[in-house]
């Protein structure tokens, strides 16, 4: 069996604090592999925990990687055996009890994105970029420059200064489990932007209206349900959007589609004026979305986003695949999975101009420096989120948020940044089976987090591992109180991760961890290792 020493691979890796931009070699080459999958599922006292139903599930048709049968073994080719996640077991405890709340708190309501003119400082920087961020050396950013200005309109639309659209329309949603609730570690928020021929009328001229008409279809095609929408003349659209066989005041875009029985949805507009390609399960091509990665603001009027940013990530739908083409894709890689179980994953690409996935995205990101200003991440860095935008059975497209947009019942129809209304309130998710989301990930996990780290909500909401039926009441009604940290958590968080920060080590992990998890993480693997978990969890969603 194929055996290298992490020790070794992360020798090749730059000192901290001076981060090579321009190399392709991964020193970790499973970086793609997340800590989480690391988790003992076991505890000591032999009660099996099951967060791995997050991520590896049952699919979606059109996402062809059934990887459900990763929760019950931990299928690693050789090298990622031993785990290369080393900041997973820093002691950070004597730090963080050092660290002045204030100052703390001071620091995460810094706005590293605008400038002091309000301005996008990193697009400033991109338009002449430094040599060391220049990987083709031609003088110019080659990749995404930043341009969501984070001002958005009632109806979550981004707006330049002048008024004029963005194109990036925020949407609310409830956050995937464990990892990407607030308590364990950050905020974040998720924009969508379509093409420009999206967001344009028959003449092509842009038209608000054309373009929430088609923001509406591809809800419904990725959701795979009827999208409400307000009244909308389905002339001007030029789509009979309620498939009602009448050109009038459609109030829902009637979810259909079977194409062998000559069943079908049309864009609105321009974009179905020039046929742009569609498909259930799909976005068309050229969509774009940006991810906001932040820090945890506690302020008197509750848990908020705070103004600066950890992360901006950002990914864009560069190829229109076919079915055909992504089940030859999954099914390619299962194939050299099965063959070369030792080999790992190839990527391509640089930080400067993103990484594709092999499914047609390109994703790109930025991080902070260590002086707490946004610097491109590193391929390596990058690599790192291909790995979940990719070969998983719980994307749709690639992607995760969207498909668990709030709906029409919700404020402003889901359409809006946590900024104009926070994350309180939100109903728990029902799952296929009729279930709360939350609470069924509670029941199986048996904690809040992948690493059962947060001692906070299993003291708050779990008694001997078991979750009380008014707990699970509680919950749907509002998510809030449960994937809210206290204040006192939020500090501890932020401290935590603000260390990785100016180690600059985020290739060794960039969970904000406080204590080592050695008791719930595996440093060192058996390859297919069982996991224990013995019966397979079904996805949140209806399997099609």
């Amino acid at each position: 069996m194929l055996r290298i020493s992490i020790l070794a691979l992360l020798s090749m890796t730059t000192m901290a604090g001076a981060v090579d931009l321009k190399t392709t070699v991964l020193g970790n080459p499973t970086a793609y592999i997340p800590p989480q999958c690391y988790t003992k599922t076991e505890d000591k006292a032999g009660a099996v925990h099951n967060p791995c139903q997050t991520c590896h599930t049952y699919p979606r048709h059109p996402n062809y990687v059934r990887d459900a049968d990763l929760q019950t073994e931990y299928a690693f080719p050789g090298p990622a055996l031993e785990n290369p996640w080393r900041n997973l077991f820093v002691d950070r405890r004597a730090e963080l009890a050092a660290t002045n709340s204030a100052e703390i708190r001071a620091y995460v309501r810094q706005d590293n994105y605008h400038d002091a003119a309000g301005g996008i400082a990193l697009a400033a920087k991109l338009a002449d970029p430094p040599a060391d961020w220049d990987v083709n050396g031609n003088g110019a950013w080659d990749g995404y420059i930043p341009d969501v200005q984070f001002a958005f309109d009632d109806e979550g639309f981004d707006r330049r200064p002048d008024g004029s659209l963005t194109g990036w329309r925020a949407f609310a949603y409830q956050p995937l489990p464990g990892t990407f609730w607030p308590t364990n570690g950050s905020t974040d928020d998720v924009m969508i932007r379509l093409p420009e021929v999206f967001r344009q009328n028959a003449d092509g001229v842009e038209d608000i209206a054309t373009y929430k008409t088609n923001l509406a279809i591809v809800q419904a095609l990725i959701t795979r349900v009827d999208v409400a929408i307000e009244p909308t003349d389905e002339a001007a659209m030029g789509v009979d959007l309620d498939r009602d066989g009448k050109m009038g005041q459609a109030e829902v875009v009637k979810f259909a589609f079977a194409p062998l029985d000559g069943i079908t949805m049309h864009w609105a507009g321009r974009a179905g004026v020039d046929g742009a390609e569609l498909a259930a399960g799909l976005y068309p091509e050229g969509t774009e979305f940006v991810h906001s990665v932040r820090y945890i603001d506690p302020t008197p009027e509750g848990i908020q986003m705070a103004a600066r940013l950890k992360e901006l990530r950002y990914m864009v739908k560069t190829d229109w695949e076919t079915y055909a083409d992504l089940e030859e894709t999954a099914l390619a890689e299962l194939k050299e999975d099965n063959a070369f179980p030792d080999r790992t994953k190839q990527f391509f690409g640089s930080s400067e101009t993103g990484v594709p996935n092999t499914f047609g995205w390109r994703l790109q990101g930025f991080i902070e420096d260590a002086t707490g200003d946004l610097r491109p991440q590193s391929f390596e860095e990058t690599v790192f989120c291909v790995g979940c935008h990719g070969t998983l059975g719980v994307n749709d497209d690639s992607t995760f948020a969207f498909a668990r947009k709030l709906g029409k019942e919700a404020y402003r129809g889901g359409w809006y940044h946590w900024t104009q209304k926070g994350l309180a309130g939100t109903p728990d998710r029902a799952r296929a089976d009729g279930s709360g989301d939350y609470a069924h990930y509670l029941r199986t996990n048996g904690a809040g987090d992948e690493f059962r780290a947060n001692a906070e909500v299993i003291e708050a909401w779990l008694k001997a591992g078991k979750l009380p039926p008014e707990k699970e009441a509680a919950l749907a009604e509002d998510i809030g109180p449960l994937i809210l940290p206290s204040p006192e958590r939020a500090d501890a968080l932020n401290a935590a991760y603000r260390m990785i920060v100016r180690d600059q080590s985020f290739t060794q992990g960039r969970d904000a961890t406080i204590a080592p998890v050695d008791g719930t993480v595996w440093r060192e693997l058996e390859q297919d290792q069982p996991t224990g978990i013995e019966e397979i969890a079904q996805p949140w969603y209806k399997r099609r």
